[in-house]
């Protein structure tokens, strides 16, 4: 069995942050236009399992709605969790967690969570980014990107544009 992929699909502001300071994510209602979801159904219905980092999964059950459905989600902590939707509760280096995915049957997983996102791509884990750049300057909070250590080529797939301002860029990791 060949070692799972790791997909990126998330939404940073123009100037690079995942979330603002106290991780707000209210930047992102900016481009709320029910019924469009910018592709992430289709998005999610391409993964077989979500990987994401506890803060993260923290900001996600804080909210009170379960986005994942039946899907299988590991947190990746060294803290203690209590699962209520199932998830499960991991630790380990990037290549041991894509070992423990593997050895579940994974095929493609949603990575989630900005730490999470950089230490894969810095050991070449990542497969793919799709990456949602809303139009909002935040200033300061958390990055996207920074401290991945070596550089990372990437390979330009697609763009979209919305109405709403909002631009889709997605790209193949180039390893």
């Amino acid at each position: 069995m060949a070692a799972p992929q790791f997909s990126v699909f998330i939404a940073t502001s123009l100037d690079g942050f995942i979330a603002g300071p106290g991780d707000d994510l209210d930047f992102l209602k900016a481009v709320e236009s029910p019924p469009e979801d910018y592709g992430y159904a289709k998005f999610a219905a391409s993964v077989d399992a979500l990987l994401m980092g506890r803060r993260t999964y923290d900001k996600v059950v804080a909210m009170g709605e379960w986005f994942y459905g039946d899907k299988p989600v590991y947190v990746v902590t060294n803290r203690p969790g209590t699962s209520t939707h199932g998830e499960k509760f991991v630790s380990g280096t990037p290549k041991e967690l894509a070992g423990q995915l593997e050895g579940a049957g994974h095929r493609r997983v949603y990575l989630d969570g900005g730490n999470l996102i950089r230490q894969f791509l810095a050991e070449g884990l990542v497969t793919d980014l799709t990456v949602s750049l809303i139009p909002v300057l935040l200033g300061s909070g958390i990055p996207l990107f920074g401290g991945t250590g070596a550089p990372c080529e990437l390979s330009f797939d697609s763009a979209d544009s919305y109405p709403t301002g909002l631009v889709q860029l997605r790209y193949r990791v180039k390893h």
